[in-house]
């Protein structure tokens, strides 16, 4: 008799994603780890705003991430 494999979280999704209330993935963006002395106030500010995952990917995110 075969073992029936349980469902794993990803843990490298795990801690840079998170599920919100609605449902989607909300993500940090890119481009705010160094040369921040390049970049203006406005966008390093605009840039700690999280983004949310792109429809595409979302479906693939949530197989990784299988208890939310």
């Amino acid at each position: 008799m075969q073992k029936q494999s349980s469902a794993k979280t990803k843990k490298a999704v795990a801690k840079r994603f998170k599920l919100t209330a609605g449902g989607k993935l909300k993500r940090a963006r890119a481009g705010k780890r160094h040369l921040a002395a390049a970049k203006n106030r406005k966008r390093k500010r605009q840039l700690s705003a999280p983004g949310l995952i792109s429809d595409a990917d979302i479906k693939r995110m949530k197989v990784c991430l299988p208890f939310g």
